[in-house]
């Protein structure tokens, strides 16, 4: 699918792009300099944001708490131990 019509960019491109591990881009801008390109009309922006975010959370091997890759938030442990998953309640109007 293109996401930049302006660069003619593919989602897989871009992809391609962000699995290139060491050295790989950490923001939108960095990918579009490694795709020997730069946003022109800007539309795309977001969806290359999003695509960089959810990049470095799939690779992401720190496991901060706060990061919202992490699920161990959602989990709870009684008092012997054992896992419970905890599961937030919807809110209702």
């Amino acid at each position: 699918m293109i996401i930049c019509s302006c660069n003619v960019l593919s989602e897989a491109q871009v992809l391609e792009t962000l699995r290139l591990g060491q050295g790989r881009p950490a923001s939108a801008a960095q990918t579009y300099r490694c795709l020997g390109c730069a946003p022109r009309c800007g539309r795309c922006v977001e969806t290359v944001r999003a695509l960089v975010a959810k990049a470095h959370l799939d690779n992401c091997t720190v496991g901060c708490a706060a990061c919202p890759a992490d699920h161990s938030h959602d989990v709870d442990r009684s008092a012997d131990g054992e896992r419970t998953v905890v599961v937030p309640e919807l809110a209702t109007a």
